[in-house]
């Protein structure tokens, strides 16, 4: 999001209301009452004006509501931005295409909170959260497809894993059938243990039917995209959170027929090194460990949490307690590991991992699963109505065709006026599919063929557009936001050519109304003085030294300034320059007489060095430039407002001003 586009909305909220208010939430009221006002003849709605003003202002039950006052005041800017808005309009500027495009770009992010898709992925989220807190050890056994494989092969595959869960349940161990069975090549060397793990390390169907057993029971097969799988939960604990160890590694070297037992030598003189008091560890971990990527770091690892690391490593991590503790050897394919606790951290919290959650769960499964829920949701919703006929006519048809000879076959085949499905009493045929393809100009990868693939999408598009119709017309809440978003832009960019621009840019005009308005622009008397706040009362006479003999000038300021910032910079605090001395804290209180003084105020001394006194004068334009560009800018405001109310005559609604004002005090 663009710095400008941020501004429009804050301007909305600034320009329109330049106070906050009590006020109550949002009050829901009828959409055919009668208008708050009319602006040249268009209709503004009280509603706009109670959501604008009941956002982010509700007060706290007991509080005093809103005044006559206030309440005047807000809707006479209301007043105001509603003109600038039509003006925009009239301009055309909310058809340009700098306008489309950033309001299309707000118009999805505002979306997205409200629509069915939020809802399912908030729910995932959660559950996803939750199943964290818990960590799993199991078992399994995977017993994979044929290539190429048949309905009877699958049975044959769903038979076996069926027999198989049998012998577990008849007590049977699944670590030993796991060797014998398993097609996951890992199960040869952990017998099926896939040591512990929590929510989104596995598969969804894996890791829904490990989550529903409690320890020692077994599944059912389980279908997934590997196979099918019997799982055994072996165990189920508290998440531990993460952890951080550093490690020596000892490696084995696999070509000396011997290579296991001198690794296991160098292991235990080094682990008995470890135990002497004079030992520093990060002298072991350089000297002894053969880990090329941590041994120049202490040994020190990455943060992890349980399923990130290899089963043996992770466990002997987790079992350690106290930070500094140093874990007996423990081997893993890579070698031999002693570890040592760094450091631990409980599970973070839900808003901390909201979006690594999210991150994580559109990249697998759970994605597609959740747009399979939104359409048959949106297709409940919207009266989606499929010629199952046709489409299957289609299917057998077109999914051998490329995105390139689709239309043509369509035609060649006269199949363009085949019906595909209705939505909202609208009926859809093949041509509307084939436009929409035409349009698209990505090339979809898919197993299904060319027409299951684009027709699926096409079907998702319009079930999202009639979503998105139905939001608009019937959620009040995202009605409002879009339209304060839509006119938040509009404002911004009619304020943008007709006052900012102009008073930030004409530089004739500038001076011109410098000019016109130079009594607005007037020095006070003012006097040349340094003023020198003591901070550290020890340091004072070392300042008398200093000021008091000498007259005010740059080279008397310039020499006290490098002495005490070299010797002691918090001893003082300074102030030099022309200073209007009739409201200054400390000049206001001086004898511009006297050249040099000294005045307690606020609990400070302060030694004062007075030189000449300048009387009262205009400033000059370079002086005052920017007060002047902010006065001119809000006199074209001014005149931008008077012109557009004798432009487009503003009539009010007194009904609907009293139902508002009562709204906004119930």
């Amino acid at each position: 999001m663009t710095n400008r586009t941020i501004s429009a909305l804050i301007l909305t909220i600034l320009l329109a209301f330049e106070f906050s208010v009590p006020a109550t939430a949002i009050v829901q009221t009828s959409g055919q009452d009668d208008p708050l006002m009319t602006i040249g003849g268009k209709t503004v709605d009280k509603d706009e004006l109670i959501y604008l003003l009941s956002k982010g202002n509700k007060s706290e039950p007991g509080t005093p509501g809103m005044s006559r006052d206030e309440f005047e005041e807000n809707l006479d800017l209301f007043t105001n931005y509603k003109l600038k808005v039509r003006e925009a309009e009239a301009k055309g500027l909310d058809q340009s295409e700098e306008f489309l495009r950033e309001f299309e770009s707000f118009r999805e992010n505002l979306k997205a909170p409200f629509l069915i898709r939020n809802s399912l992925e908030e729910g995932e989220l959660r559950k996803a959260y939750s199943r964290m807190q818990e960590i799993i050890r199991a078992s399994h056994i995977l017993l994979e497809f044929p290539t190429d494989a048949s309905k009877e092969d699958s049975l044959i595959v769903l038979r076996m894993a069926l027999k198989i869960e049998g012998e577990i349940k008849n007590n049977g161990s699944i670590n030993e059938l796991a060797v014998e069975y398993s097609d996951d090549p890992s199960a040869q060397v952990n017998k099926g243990d896939l040591g512990y793990f929590t929510a989104l390390q596995m598969v969804q169907p894996f890791e829904d039917a490990a989550y529903n057993l409690q320890a020692g029971q077994v599944s059912s097969p389980v279908l997934t995209n590997f196979g099918y799988h019997i799982i055994k939960v072996l165990d189920r604990q508290p998440n531990p959170g993460q952890v951080r160890v550093s490690h020596i590694l000892v490696r084995i070297d696999e070509k000396l027929p011997n290579g296991e037992d001198l690794a296991k030598r160098k292991v235990a003189d080094i682990y008995n090194e470890i135990q002497k008091e004079s030992t520093i560890w990060e002298d072991i971990v350089k000297n002894y460990s053969e880990d090329p990527a941590s041994s120049l770091k202490g040994g020190m690892l990455p943060w992890f949490s349980v399923g990130s690391m290899i089963p043996e490593f992770e466990m002997a991590a987790f079992s350690l307690t106290e930070i500094g503790e140093v874990s007996p050897p423990i081997r893993t394919r890579y070698g031999y590991h002693i570890l040592r606790l760094e450091d631990k951290r409980p599970v973070e919290s839900f808003e901390a991992m909201e979006e690594s959650i999210r991150s994580r769960i559109l990249r697998d499964s759970r994605s597609t699963m959740i747009q399979s829920q939104v359409m048959a949701i949106q297709k409940s919703r919207y009266n989606f109505t499929e010629n199952e006929k046709n489409i299957a006519k289609l299917k057998a048809e077109l999914n051998t065709t490329t995105k390139n000879g689709f239309a043509s076959t369509l035609a060649e085949k006269d199949l363009a006026s085949d019906r595909l499905f209705t939505l909202q009493g609208k009926s859809y045929i093949a041509q509307d599919l084939a436009d929409y393809m035409a349009e698209e100009e990505i090339n979809l990868r898919n197993k299904t063929g060319t027409f299951d693939a684009w027709y699926e999408r096409f079907a998702a598009s319009e079930l999202n557009k009639a979503e998105e119709v139905d939001l608009a017309a019937n959620n009040k809440e995202y009605r409002m936001l879009l339209k304060e978003y839509r006119d938040g832009i509009l404002l911004f960019s009619l304020m943008n050519d007709e006052v900012w621009q102009k008073g930030l840019m004409d530089s004739v005009a500038q001076k011109t109304f410098y000019e016109k308005n130079i009594r607005d622009y007037q020095w006070k008397g003012r006097v040349n003085a340094y003023i020198v706040k003591v901070l550290d009362i020890t340091q004072l006479d070392a300042a008398r030294k200093i000021l008091q003999v000498k007259p005010l000038s740059e080279e008397l300021i310039s020499s006290f300034e490098s002495t005490y910032q070299t010797s002691n910079s918090l001893a003082y605090q300074t102030e030099a320059g022309n200073i209007e001395y009739s409201e200054h804290a400390v000049l206001s209180n001086a004898d511009l007489k006297e050249s040099y003084q000294e005045l307690e105020v606020n609990g400070h001394l302060h030694l004062v060095l007075l030189g000449e006194r300048i009387p009262a004068s205009p400033k000059k334009f370079e002086e005052t430039r920017g007060l002047v560009i902010r006065d001119y800018q809000e006199y074209l405001d001014e005149n931008l407002v008077e012109s557009l109310r004798k432009k487009y005559p503003v009539k009010i609604n007194p009904k609907a001003k009293e139902e508002t004002f009562i709204a906004l005090n119930q």
